[in-house]
């Protein structure tokens, strides 16, 4: 005890000693975390917190809570079924952030709304401030972006031109639809990367229920954002879930419209025949009549029928329609998420602990040399 005592004091009294050269180490990490602070881009950020209610076929949801599993984990639903496990894989789809960069938000540099692409690319250029900050306090940020960059090129390569059904669906020259590639410009590219980092949802299994996490530069952009990625979420989960049901809909509808058509045209051939015949009495003209109503029955038949079958696709595409219940709405960020305070104390933290270890270095890492010499020769 008394020996670690001496030691303690003994560092205590070399960090004395040492004192100056802490401070001027913690001075240059001061005045470079004020100037950090200074010039860093203020960002802001919203939540919001969303419960998939997956329809009124779902029951066994239910069991599974009174189980005490994971309403998301039971694989006892029905196979056309779109777990909210895959939901985040839907936000970071092709797809999906093209059309939110698309989307028109309202920014204060703009009188009108405008999309993220045309705003980053006609106002958020980099200024002479930002390459200057970039190349001296944020050089290992970049470092790390450029090793990253070329850890990526050496992997096998995932263009972003990739496969979407329905979106890029065109039609083949036998008649049947075909699926074409997503072609993107490198500028939409780069700015499908700056919409995947803004945008982040996550999946809570055991409570049940989503957290969306959107980053801005101003604060209505920001609340803006979030709602669109809300909204689009809710088409993509509406037309996966419902697609097989809006297929069938669609194809009942065109049979009802034909039938429809078909029944009145009937109809109208039938009255005309009745209203020619009243003043004859021919064999011919009695024939003629009763072969249109017994079409006209069997149209009228099958077109009855068709609107019960339509009504019913209806309301199975109604019901099949997920919904997202937001238990934690949107609202504009009132301040920016990352604090300048916080960024000050952290370089100047740096710049004591990085001058405790000069001082600490400088005293004892001879003595540890020196140790190990004497222990290398015994």
């Amino acid at each position: 005890m008394e020996e670690n005592e001496i030691d303690i004091v003994a560092l205590i009294k070399s960090m004395w000693a040492g004192r100056k050269v802490i401070l001027i180490s913690t001075a240059v990490f001061l005045a470079l975390g004020i100037l950090s602070a200074l010039t860093m881009k203020r960002t802001y950020t919203v939540s919001s917190v969303m419960v998939p209610q997956l329809g009124q076929s779902r029951s066994n949801a239910a069991l599974a809570r009174l189980a005490g599993l994971s309403a998301f984990e039971l694989s006892g639903g029905a196979p056309q079924d779109l777990s909210p496990l895959v939901y985040p894989q839907i936000v970071g789809s092709v797809t999906f952030r093209r059309e939110l960069m698309y989307t028109p938000l309202h920014y204060e540099k703009v009188d009108t709304a405008i999309c993220m692409f045309d705003y980053v690319r006609d106002y958020g250029k980099a200024t002479t401030l930002d390459k200057v900050r970039k190349y001296t306090i944020g050089l290992p940020g970049t470092l790390v972006g450029a090793v990253k960059g070329l850890v990526k090129k050496d992997a096998p390569e995932q263009d972003f031109r990739l496969l979407a059904a329905g979106e890029a669906a065109g039609e083949a020259a036998d008649g049947e639809e075909t699926v074409r590639p997503i072609v993107l410009t490198k500028e939409e590219q780069r700015m499908i990367g700056v919409v995947g980092n803004c945008v982040n949802l996550t999946v809570e299994r055991k409570e049940g229920y989503l957290t969306l996490i959107v980053t801005g530069s101003e604060p209505l952009q920001t609340a803006e954002l979030a709602v669109n990625a809300q909204r689009i979420l809710q088409e993509h989960i509406t037309s996966f879930r419902t697609e097989k049901a809006q297929s069938q809909l669609e194809y009942m509808q065109a049979r009802y419209d034909e039938t429809k058509a078909e029944a009145e045209a009937y109809q109208i051939a039938l009255a005309t025949v009745t209203d020619r015949s009243q003043n004859m009495t021919t064999t011919r003209a009695r024939i003629e009549r009763d072969r249109l109503q017994s079409k006209y029955t069997v149209a009228n038949a099958i077109y009855t029928e068709l609107a019960k079958q339509l009504e019913q696709a209806k309301m199975q595409v109604k019901q099949d329609t997920p919904m997202l219940t937001i238990i934690q709405p949107i609202t504009v960020p009132s301040s920016p998420s990352n604090s300048r305070a916080r960024t000050i104390m952290i370089w100047t933290f740096f710049g004591v602990v990085l001058g405790c270890g000069i001082v600490f270095g400088k005293n004892y890492l001879p003595k540890w040399k020196e140790m190990f010499t004497k222990t290398d020769t015994d």
